[in-house]
């Protein structure tokens, strides 16, 4: 009989539920959240260095796809771009491809304006998009949520054609969204801070919603057609009136770190064949179809 393996530190910690979760929930969430954030950007040569090795030794951070090799701070390897054409965007024009990097999580059909953030724990559209009206948009339609892991390329895309027409900023909590957290917290998404933001597909008019979701450590979101950073301290406006234009694949903004965007689409549009939670997908590969 071979000996079990030697597990490291890091692997148990990670594999005990109730240690991960009280490690990264049962802590002052907002203050550690604004301070990672002040820190993060920090562009003190050893400071930069030794954060972002620590940041290796306990995760599985991937440079090799990294536009530039020197970071001025941890922030800037956080937010980093990627070389030219390492992500194919799939051409199809009755595919949403996905505006991520990322972890399939629940997806499918909505129950009416019912979805899940994980197994037995339901949340209603109306909880998390903050109105009735944008609730029945999505009525029995198609919901994927995608979670980006802290070592994941950070910025999002746009899944389609598309005009954003308003953008709703819901401050909140910084609960973590690892699935740990998800099968512990009910409606964690709609305590979260996010930002739901509407888009028109340029052909056929249909209405696809993206939310950004934001986490312990995350907390802010950079969105490039409004000239705001949203944020724990953020004061308003909420609601955002936009007109901005993207084509399939363009660049809408990023994350500080990694976190969640869930993607609404309308009856008619169902999941790509194969995608179910747990599957990896990169950003630009076929996500939904219509």
């Amino acid at each position: 009989m071979k000996p079990a393996p030697i597990r490291s530190v890091k692997d148990r910690v990670l594999q005990h539920e109730g240690l991960n979760f009280l490690l990264t929930n049962r802590v002052p969430r907002i203050a550690l959240t604004r301070w990672l954030g002040w820190f993060s950007k920090i562009e003190i040569p050893w400071v930069r260095d030794l954060s972002i090795a620590i940041w290796r030794a306990f995760s599985d951070l991937d440079l090799s796809e990294a536009r530039k090799t020197h970071f001025t701070s941890m922030h800037d390897c956080f937010i980093r771009e990627l070389k030219p054409g390492a992500r194919p965007i799939d051409t199809d024009a009755q595919v949403l491809s996905s505006p991520c990097d990322a972890i399939v999580g629940a997806c499918g059909a909505i129950d009416g304006v019912t979805v899940f953030q994980a197994k037995g724990f339901p949340y209603t559209l109306l909880d998390l998009l903050g109105d009735a009206a944008s609730a029945e948009r999505y009525r029995d339609g198609c919901y994927a949520t995608l979670r980006l892991t802290s070592t994941m390329y950070h910025r999002f895309h746009a899944p389609h054609d598309c005009h954003v027409e308003h953008v709703n900023y819901i401050s909140g909590d910084t609960w973590n969204v690892n699935p740990i957290a998800l099968k512990r917290v009910e409606r964690l998404y709609c305590k979260n801070e996010r930002a739901v933001i509407r888009t028109r597909l340029r052909e056929g008019g249909h209405e696809i919603t993206l939310v950004p979701v934001a986490a312990i450590l995350v907390a802010s979101i950079r969105l490039h057609f409004i000239d705001v950073l949203l944020h724990l301290k953020y004061k308003g406006p909420n609601e955002m009136a936009c007109a901005a234009d993207f084509d399939k694949g363009a660049e809408m903004g990023w994350f500080q770190h990694g976190s969640t965007i869930i993607v609404f689409a309308p009856r008619g549009f169902a999941m790509c064949d194969g995608l179910v939670p747990g599957t990896p997908i990169r950003m630009g590969q076929r996500l939904m179809q219509f």
